[in-house]
């Protein structure tokens, strides 16, 4: 895999105004998640706000052929699911959508959990945990910490709320590229992997599952869903190493102290 590409200020810039823009997208879908609504419906909602109200790029939609402008995975579904007409939210579902945008030539990349009215109190323990995970990962970014300081903060906090971590998806380094080095684990030693070093920027994005970490692909080719069809949920933020430690590129306004 080519090396982790350190971007200089007039770049890092650019990442910022892209991660912007893509908070406004969750403050958007925020009034506009409901029961009743498609996953179809969040789509065309969300490509017409990046296209013509963001005058940006929907970065998911040709990528490897993804026809889609994002992921929209309900209960068991790990990631990657698949926008359809058929698929109605329910007042018990949760769901998680997966958005990236493009600007000036940069992308940011970012996904949020949606709780729905009814569901119930291990739904919301684990959207909640997961949420938590993907902070204790943030939180460990700073010159000189490792990629695995990283997974191993995630996964022992997963893993003591009695949950698991999937394994065969990953964060990633991003720019110009949805997908550039490194790799990103959600589980791992401290002190191993990468050496992390400022202007590096990188998504976290913890998948955690309700049962074992297992999973399978359903027979469309993308959608992941759990192997016991135990719920799963994740959250990601795209962060940037700084001088001092770490900026989160797409913090969302009810995220900021």
């Amino acid at each position: 895999m080519p090396d982790t590409i350190i971007k200089s200020p007039a770049e890092i810039e650019l990442m910022r105004e892209s991660g912007r823009l893509l908070a406004s997208v969750f403050a958007m879908l925020d009034d506009f998640v409901r029961e009743g609504i498609t996953t179809m419906d969040i789509n065309d909602r969300v490509e017409d706000f990046i296209v013509n109200d963001l005058k940006s790029r929907p970065a998911s939609k040709g990528q490897y052929g993804f026809q889609y402008v994002l992921n929209t995975s309900v209960n068991e579904v790990v990631c990657h699911g698949v926008p359809n007409s058929n698929t109605t939210l329910k007042a018990r579902d949760i769901i998680n959508l997966d958005v990236t945008l493009e600007k000036n030539g940069f992308i940011a990349d970012s996904s949020k959990m949606y709780v729905l009215p009814n569901a119930g109190d291990e739904a919301r323990r684990l959207v909640k945990t997961a949420y938590e995970a993907m902070w204790k990962g943030i939180e460990t970014v700073r010159p000189g910490a490792t990629l695995g300081d990283v997974g191993h903060a995630i996964q022992r906090h997963a893993e003591a709320a009695g949950y698991s971590v999937v394994r065969e998806y990953c964060g990633h380094g991003i720019g110009r590229e949805m997908h550039e080095a490194p790799q990103v684990l959600h589980y791992g030693r401290p002190g191993t992997g990468e050496l992390l070093q400022p202007g590096m920027t990188f998504t976290i994005e913890p998948m955690i599952n309700q049962g074992k970490a297992k999973t399978k692909t359903k027979k469309d080719g993308w959608t992941v869903i759990t192997a016991d069809k135990k719920l799963s949920a994740q959250w990601e933020h795209t962060v940037l190493v700084t001088a001092s430690g770490v900026e989160v590129l797409t913090l969302r306004e009810e995220e900021r102290l």
